[in-house]
């Protein structure tokens, strides 16, 4: 499990703020301190989620002295945020796939801002969901 540095900021008449530094963009707030670590951990969880289908490195946590080194952060005080749903390990895979389909699917992942793998993955997961739906009369979505 990795430990990210989450950012508190408090301004006078506001809940207490939380941001990453190593995941700009990523904030949220909580009305204490207790709510704000909480609300902090469900979201960084629910960031890398959405990285990790979207086939996103997950980047290393930064040190504490070059997080706080920043003139930026230097009102902020540091906590350590754990990543509760630590995120999956990428294994390597070799396919075969037609040569035109390969090439399809690079035009799609593309064009939708994706890796191969990111929408490879995504696919899959959306054709397993799809499976778990007994109602649904659809194949698989590769087939003819």
């Amino acid at each position: 499990m990795h430990n990210f540095i989450g950012l508190i900021h408090k301004d006078p008449d506001s809940d207490f703020g939380v941001s990453f530094p190593d995941f700009p963009g990523v904030a949220t707030a909580g009305t204490d301190l207790d709510d704000a670590r909480r609300m902090a951990e469900e979201a960084l969880a629910f960031h890398v989620e959405g990285m990790i289908e979207d086939g996103e490195a997950i980047p290393e946590p930064s040190s504490l002295e070059a997080i706080m080194s920043d003139s930026e952060n230097s009102d902020a005080v540091a906590v350590l945020i754990p990543l509760r749903s630590p995120a999956k390990k990428a294994v390597r895979v070799n396919i075969t796939l037609a040569e035109d389909l390969l090439r399809a699917i690079d035009l799609h992942a593309e064009a939708h801002g994706l890796t191969r793998s990111g929408f490879l993955a995504q696919a899959a997961e959306r054709q397993m969901k799809d499976d778990q739906n007994p109602n649904d009369i659809r194949g698989y979505a590769l087939s003819k």
